[in-house]
């Protein structure tokens, strides 16, 4: 991974116009950026999320003063690019999608199918708590700099990141009883994952 300052130094130069440093600037953050508002909203909204950060970012990169380091202040950008988007969505009509219920990922299969109740589960979380897990434990950032990108107190990121992964131990300590088909069980059996 690419070291802070230079990406820092990249985005002072990128405000001064400088075009190869502003692509090596957007080439060193795009995957924790992603990730993180994959994270904060969803991995199907995450491009379009990134791309309207870095249209913000590249417009306020001139006046970019580097009291933090780029990455901090571009995941700013990012978390306050999610607050604006849920903000819209909640003004349009919403649908409930409705799965199979045998199409429900199983924890105790696939490493697959693990990821994808882990990220059910972070998604689960409270925004504010599932904001600093992200941004701390996914994306290791400082807790310092997780406070910056969140806009709050150390102590505040601290006691969100304990209370989400108390949230997730304890979500994935009583999961639902799954009903799986087997061969020669039409009806399906009742298992735990």
């Amino acid at each position: 991974m690419t070291d802070d300052a230079d990406i820092t130094a990249w985005a002072l130069a990128a405000g001064r116009g400088d075009r190869d440093a502003a692509a090596r600037f957007i080439g060193a953050t795009q995957h924790p950026v992603r990730r993180f508002l994959a994270a904060l909203i969803s991995p199907a909204e995450a491009d379009d999320l990134a791309q309207e950060t870095y249209l913000r970012a590249m417009r306020s990169l001139p006046s970019f003063a580097a009291r933090s380091s780029a990455l901090t202040w571009l995941l700013g950008i990012a978390r306050r690019v999610a607050v604006d988007h849920v903000r819209a969505a909640s003004a349009r009509l919403r649908t409930v999608p409705m799965s199979d219920f045998y199409d429900i990922p199983d924890a105790s299969r696939s490493g697959f199918d693990r990821q994808v109740v882990l990220e059910r589960l972070i998604a689960a979380l409270p925004a504010d708590r599932r904001e600093a897990f992200v941004a701390t434990q996914v994306l290791g950032l400082s807790y310092a700099e997780a406070a910056e990108v969140c806009g709050c107190p150390v102590g505040t990121i601290r006691s969100r990141v304990a209370r989400a992964r108390e949230d997730l131990v304890a979500a994935m300590n009583t999961q639902p009883l799954r009903r799986r088909r087997t061969p020669g069980d039409a009806a399906g059996s009742t298992t735990r994952p």
